[in-house]
């Protein structure tokens, strides 16, 4: 079984290091999302199908970890291919969009500099294009298409993602939930100890 943590959005794949440290010689792939896309420019579906096409590549079936965008790709990827995945864990992943916050966090970022962007492996006027791509997403369809044991996550402050998390919930079969203290959104980060922990305890009956 071939394992893979899926970073979020203005994340790498260094924001793994630290739960990868926790998981018992668990050995998984930590791709850097930007790095998949060869175009200069690159909205979501280029994102996609770059991910895909990694995910395709790997002989085994997949336990999939996503983070936020992570977690949209790995529920997207899913619902296309339900047979090469055999398990799920969606991390602060949305089940609306929230608009109005998209476009404030597309605002904020315009202001800032390339290098930031740079330091994540992406150009900043690709970063910003993905972002507007992703407004109109609609995550929430076809989610009886995913058959594979599901663990929905979310930071007990991540107050956008809790009723989000608990939608997923609802509306995917074969699934559980659990909300992690001491975290926002970013887990990964904030308590890379006890979701390293949890990761470790699912992905054992699989």
């Amino acid at each position: 079984m071939e394992n893979i943590l899926i970073h979020g959005l203005g994340q790498d794949e260094k924001a793994w290091n630290k739960v990868v440290e926790e998981l018992n010689d668990i050995e998984v792939s930590c791709p850097n999302l930007f790095s998949l896309v060869k175009e200069e420019k690159m909205d979501y579906k280029d994102l996609y199908k770059a991910f895909a096409n990694y995910c395709n590549s790997k002989k085994e079936n997949l336990n999939l970890c996503g983070l936020s965008l992570g977690g949209i790709l790995a529920l997207d990827y899913a619902k296309q291919y339900p047979e090469k995945v055999n398990s799920l864990i969606l991390i602060g992943t949305p089940y609306n969009i929230p608009k109005t916050i998209f476009k404030l966090q597309n605002l904020i970022f315009k202001f800032m500099p390339k290098s930031i962007f740079t330091k994540i492996g992406c150009k900043k006027d690709a970063f910003l294009e993905l972002v507007d791509s992703m407004s109109d997403l609609d995550i929430k369809s076809n989610l009886s298409k995913i058959e594979c044991n599901t663990l929905v996550l979310c930071g007990e402050n991540d107050k956008a993602n809790i009723e989000n998390s608990k939608l997923l919930y609802e509306h995917i079969n074969n699934c559980e939930i659990e909300i992690i203290e001491n975290s926002s959104h970013e887990v990964n980060a904030d308590n890379p100890k006890k979701l390293a922990d949890i990761i470790c305890e699912f992905w054992k009956d699989f």
